[in-house]
C-alpha cells in the first residue's frame, strides 16, 4: 500500500511546487514591470537634473556631452572664387535648355555661402571648446547622464509593451486566483461552471477577433497596431482560456445546487462587456475585428493606464502599514457620532483618492480600514458600507489622473482650471453629505468633551509623527535633489517609494511594530519580504481586474460610439439647459456601465463636441461629466464602487448588513448603502449641472 500511495503523493507535491514557482515567476514579472516604470520615471527626473548640474559645473557642457565635433570644412573660403565656380556650373547646366530665360542670382548665392561659412566656423569653435574642456570627469559624468536618458527613452518608447505585459500578467494572476470584479462571489458548483464557461466563450471571441484583425492588417499592408502587441494579445487570450478551462474541470470543494440567476451574478463584469461587444460586432455588424480594434484602444494612452497600476501598487503597499489605523487612532478619543465619523473618513481619503486617480483604487487600498473604523465607532453596517463606497470622492481634486486625461484629450480645457473649480465641487459634495447624514441620523450628535478628548488625541498623534516625518523627508529630498513634487505628473512614481520607506521603518526602525489581532485593524505581514510579496501579489490581482475592466469598457464604448447616430442626438441643441439635461442623463448611464478612462475617450469624441456647440462652457461640461461618472459608480445595476467595497469587506458583512435591517419598516435604512451615496452624488450633480447657468446661460 505504501508503494501505491507514494507516487501519487510525490506527483501532487511536484504539481504544487510547480504552481508555487510559476506563481512566483509571474509575481516577479509584475514587480519587474512596475519597478521598471518607477525607475524610468525617476531616471527622467535625474537626467533633467544632471543636465542642469553639468551646465553649472561646465558652462559648455552641452558641447562637451556629445561626440567630438566634425570640423573638416574650410572656415575661411574664398567667397568670390566660389561664386565664380557656381556661376560657371549654372551656365553649363542650362546651356542646352533655352526654353526659359534664367540668370544666376549671385547675391542669393553669396548669402547662402556666408551662412555655410558661419555654420563651419561654429563647428570649429565647438571643436576648440571640446578639446580644451573635455576631461575624464566630463566623460564619466556624460556617460552616466546618457545612461539615465537612455533608460527614460527606452521606457517612453516601450510604454505599450509594458502595458501589455502588465495587463495580461496581472489578468493571469487574477484569473488563477478567481478574484473577479463580479456582482457576487462563487458559492456553488453552478456558479463556478457558469463563470468559467462565460469567460472561456468571451476570451475565445477576443482571440478570434484579434486573429482576424491581425490577418486583415497584414493583408492590407497597414499596421494599425504593432505585430508584437497583436501576438501578445492572442497569447494572453489563450492563457486566460487555458486557466478557465483548468478551473472548469477542477472545481474544488463547492456545494451543489444553486440558481441560474445567482450563477449569472458570479460572472465577471468584464466578461459581460466582452460578450455584449462580441455579439454586436459578430452578429449585428458582422465586423469580426471590431472587438479587438476597440479592446486595443486601451494601449493608445498607455501612460495613464500604467499610472493606474503604480497607484494600485502604492495602495497595496499602504495596506501593509499601520498608517491608516494610526490616522483613525487620533480621531478615536473624540467618540465621534457615526455620521460625523463618516464625514471625517470621506474628507481624510479625498486627497488619497485624487492621488490614486480613481475611486476604485482607494476603496481597494483603504476600504477595509474605513469600514472597520466606522464599525468601531458604532456605525450601523449599512452606513459603513455606504461610506466605504463613497471614500473615492476626490476625483475632481488635484492631481487626479482623470482630470489630466480630460486636459490631454480636450484642448478647450486645462488642468489648473479644472482643479480650481473641482475643489469647490468637492466642498459642495461634502456639504451635501453633511446635510443628508444629519437628517438621516438615528442617534444624537454627541461628542466627547474637549478636555477629555484633546489630551488623548494628542497622545495618539505622537505615533503618527514618524509617518509625517518620513513623508516630509522624502518629499523634501525629491524636491531639492530631483525637482520632483507630489503632483499629477510624478505622484505615481513618488508614492510607492515613500510608502516603501514606511514599510522599512515599521519593521526595521521601530521596535513597536506588531500584528494587532483585534477585529478593527487590517493585519500586515511582519517581515519585509512578506510585506512586499503580499503587496505585489495583491497588486497583480487588483490590476488584472481593473485593467481588464478598462479594456473591455472600450469595447462597450465602441458600440455606443458607432451607434451614436442611432441615439437621435442633434449636433446642436436649442439651449444649453436642454443640452445639459440630455447629456447629463447619458453621462450617468455611461458611468454605470463603463470604466472612467474608456468613458472619457468615448465622451471626448462624441458628446463633448455637442456640448460645446450648444453653448455649454467646456469646464462646466467636464465637471458635470466627472460628477456624472461618480454617480454612475454608486448606482445599480453595476455600482462598481459597491462591488469593490463588497470585495474588500467580504460577502459576510454585506449579508449581515441586510440581516440587521431585516425587521425595520424603513425602506431607506434597509437600502442605505445604496441610497445615501446616490442622494449625495445625485444632489451634487444637479447643483453642478444647473447652478452655473444662473451666471452664463439659460
Amino acid at each position: 500500500m505504501t508503494t501505491s500511495v507514494q507516487p501519487s503523493t510525490d506527483g501532487q507535491g511536484t504539481a504544487n511546487q510547480a504552481k508555487r514557482w510559476s506563481r512566483r515567476l509571474i509575481i516577479a514579472s509584475i514587480l519587474a514591470v512596475l519597478l521598471a516604470m518607477i525607475v524610468s520615471g525617476t531616471s527622467e527626473n535625474i537626467h533633467s537634473q544632471m543636465l542642469k548640474l553639468g551646465h553649472h559645473w561646465w558652462p559648455d557642457y552641452f558641447v562637451l556631452r556629445g561626440e567630438r565635433p566634425d570640423a573638416s570644412c574650410d572656415p575661411n573660403p574664398n567667397i568670390e572664387q566660389r561664386l565664380d565656380q557656381l556661376e560657371a556650373e549654372f551656365a553649363a547646366d542650362n546651356a542646352d535648355f533655352d526654353l526659359f530665360e534664367s540668370t544666376f542670382d549671385r547675391e542669393n548665392a553669396r548669402e547662402s555661402l556666408l551662412g555655410q561659412v558661419r555654420v563651419c566656423q561654429k563647428k570649429h569653435a565647438d571643436l576648440a571648446t571640446y578639446e580644451a574642456g573635455f576631461t575624464d570627469s566630463v566623460a564619466l559624468f556624460s556617460k552616466l547622464e546618457h545612461a539615465f536618458a537612455d533608460i527614460a527613452l527606452f521606457a517612453i518608447n516601450h510604454q505599450k509593451t509594458f502595458l501589455i505585459l502588465l495587463l495580461f500578467l496581472s489578468a493571469i494572476v487574477a484569473t488563477a486566483q478567481k478574484e473577479y470584479i463580479a456582482f457576487r462571489g462563487i458559492r456553488t458548483l453552478l456558479d463556478h461552471r457558469m463563470s468559467n464557461l462565460v469567460q472561456i466563450a468571451t476570451y475565445l471571441c477576443l482571440l478570434i477577433s484579434t486573429y482576424v484583425y491581425y490577418q486583415g492588417s497584414k493583408a492590407s499592408g497597414t499596421q494599425v497596431l504593432d505585430e508584437t502587441a497583436m501576438i501578445a494579445l492572442m497569447l494572453g487570450s489563450l492563457a486566460l482560456i487555458a486557466i478557465c478551462a483548468y478551473h472548469l474541470f477542477n472545481p474544488g470543494d463547492l456545494r451543489t445546487g444553486g440558481k441560474v440567476s445567482h450563477a449569472l451574478l458570479a460572472v465577471p463584469i468584464h466578461s459581460y462587456m466582452l460578450g455584449v461587444a462580441a455579439f454586436h460586432f459578430f452578429v449585428t455588424e458582422q465586423h469580426i475585428a471590431g472587438v479587438a480594434i476597440y479592446f486595443t484602444q486601451v494601449f493608445q494612452i498607455a501612460n495613464l493606464h500604467l499610472a493606474v497600476g503604480l497607484y494600485v501598487l502604492a495602495g497595496m503597499l499602504m495596506k501593509e502599514t499601520h498608517l491608516g489605523a494610526r490616522t483613525f487612532d487620533v480621531l478615536r478619543p473624540w467618540r465621534l457620532p457615526p455620521e460625523f465619523a463618516a464625514f471625517v473618513a470621506i474628507l481624510l481619503l479625498a486627497y488619497p483618492t485624487a492621488y490614486t486617480g480613481a475611486s476604485g483604487i482607494i476603496i481597494i487600498a483603504a476600504g477595509a480600514v474605513v469600514y472597520q473604523e466606522m464599525r468601531r465607532v458604532g456605525a450601523r453596517r449599512q452606513l459603513s458600507l455606504a461610506v466605504t463606497a463613497l471614500t473615492g470622492s476626490g476625483v475632481v481634486l488635484r492631481p487626479c489622473l482623470l482630470v489630466v486625461g480630460v486636459a490631454i484629450l480636450n484642448k478647450e480645457v486645462v488642468t489648473d482650471d479644472l482643479y480650481h473649480w473641482g475643489f469647490y465641487v468637492f466642498a459642495l459634495s461634502m456639504l451635501v453629505f453633511a446635510f443628508f447624514a444629519a437628517i438621516t441620523r438615528r442617534e444624537p450628535l454627541v461628542m466627547a468633551p474637549i478636555r477629555e478628548a484633546l489630551p488623548a488625541s494628542l497622545a495618539m498623534l505622537k505615533a503618527l509623527l514618524p509617518y509625517i516625518a518620513i513623508f516630509a523627508f522624502a518629499m523634501t529630498f525629491y524636491g531639492l535633489a530631483l525637482n520632483t513634487y507630489l503632483d499629477e505628473f510624478n505622484a505615481q512614481i513618488v508614492l510607492p517609494v515613500i510608502i516603501t520607506l514606511i514599510i522599512l521603518w515599521e519593521r526595521l526602525g521601530s521596535k513597536t511594530f506588531h500584528l494587532r489581532n483585534d477585529d478593527n485593524v487590517v493585519q500586515a505581514a511582519p517581515t519585509i519580504p512578506g510585506a512586499f510579496s503580499r503587496a505585489v501579489h495583491n497588486s497583480g490581482v487588483q490590476i488584472g481586474g481593473l485593467l481588464l475592466l478598462q479594456a473591455c469598457s472600450y469595447c462597450v464604448g465602441g458600440i455606443i460610439e458607432r451607434q451614436g447616430s442611432a441615439m437621435g442626438l442633434p449636433e446642436l441643441f436649442g439651449t444649453p439647459m436642454m443640452a445639459m439635461i440630455v447629456l447629463m442623463l447619458l453621462m450617468v448611464l455611461i458611468g454605470m456601465v463603463m470604466d472612467p478612462f474608456g468613458a472619457l475617450i468615448m465622451v471626448t469624441g462624441t458628446l463633448a463636441p455637442i456640448a460645446y456647440a450648444s453653448g455649454i462652457d467646456p469646464i462646466h461640461f467636464w465637471l458635470m461629466a466627472l460628477m456624472s461618472f461618480e454617480l454612475g459608480y454608486v448606482t445599480p445595476p453595476v455600482a462598481l464602487n459597491h462591488l469593490l467595497a463588497r470585495q474588500v469587506v467580504g460577502d459576510r458583512e454585506v449579508e449581515l448588513a441586510e440581516e440587521d435591517e431585516k425587521d425595520t419598516q424603513s425602506f431607506y435604512y434597509k437600502h442605505e448603502r445604496y441610497i445615501l451615496p446616490m442622494l449625495v452624488q445625485g444632489t451634487t450633480l444637479l447643483l453642478v449641472a444647473f447652478g452655473p447657468f444662473m451666471f452664463y446661460g439659460n
